[in-house]
């Protein structure tokens, strides 16, 4: 139980815009800031694990060999969590089993998506930004790249960002059985789907979040017309990351962003 506890990632961030239901009083511990060491081009939100915070997040991002990437690691509310039989830990949204519509969750995925555009909403305008993360972590930066294609959340509310790269490991797309439909009644919308560099990486030993769920989601955004979506399988991982599975990522954000000195 402690080792799914702490690999069985999941973040969620409030607007209290979208009404005081939806935070249920529960409040956000510290954000961490890893700012670049050279030239500022990109800021990227990196959401963690359940049971995890934003500290441990950030001595990740810190180690990885890009200097012009700003970090900011929010820190979960701690609550119940129904999947692990009410277990109090840092967690964004409540979430019982991973299914293909996640209506369930919808409202806590707005009020996460929402917090993290707030994060990002006083960044440089000549600044890139972006979303990223771990398991739960990657189903909130996911849900945002449909929130950014469809121009909206949930809700209704506009989405106020125009990301540049959506990071997903070891994660899954709530509510992938439906997002092809939704993308395909505006032309809009599949124009900004089209335009997001999206990567998924998944271990196929994961016991955790198992590999089909990733693999899934992958199909469906490709589907939905994602279609600079990429998908790296890791045989023999399981719930956790690699030093290989992160340079991917390193160099895979560097060439979509166009980063400068990261060699």
């Amino acid at each position: 139980m402690l080792v799914a506890i702490k690999f069985l990632s999941k973040i969620i961030f409030i607007d209290l815009r979208l009404g005081s239901r939806n935070a249920r009083g529960y409040e956000f511990g510290r954000t961490y800031v890893v700012r670049p060491k050279g030239k500022h081009q990109a800021t990227l939100v990196w959401l963690h694990g359940l049971g995890d915070n934003g500290s441990s997040s950030s001595q990740l991002m810190e180690s990885l060999h890009l200097p012009n990437i700003k970090w900011i690691c929010p820190t979960a509310p701690t609550r119940p969590v129904s999947s692990l039989g009410g277990f109090t830990c840092t967690a964004c949204f409540d979430v019982g089993e991973i299914s293909e519509d996640g209506h369930d969750v919808m409202e806590g995925l707005d009020a996460s998506a929402s917090h993290i555009a707030n994060l990002l909403c006083s960044e440089p305008a000549d600044v890139k930004v972006g979303i990223g993360g771990f398991s739960m972590g990657a189903a909130i930066s996911l849900y945002s790249a449909t929130c950014y294609a469809l121009g909206r959340y949930g809700t209704g509310h506009s989405y106020p960002i125009n990301l540049r790269a959506v990071v997903g490991l070891s994660g899954w797309l709530p509510g992938w059985k439906s997002i092809r439909n939704k993308i395909e009644c505006s032309y809009e919308a599949a124009r900004r789907a089209s335009s997001l560099p999206i990567i998924l990486t998944h271990g196929m030993a994961d016991d955790v979040v198992p590999y089909r769920f990733g693999e899934k989601s992958a199909q469906s955004l490709g589907m939905a017309g994602f279609r600079q979506t990429v998908f790296k399988p890791y045989q023999g991982l399981g719930h956790y990351t690699v030093p290989k599975e992160m340079d991917e990522v390193v160099h895979w954000l560097t060439t979509r962003l166009g980063l400068e000195g990261s060699r």
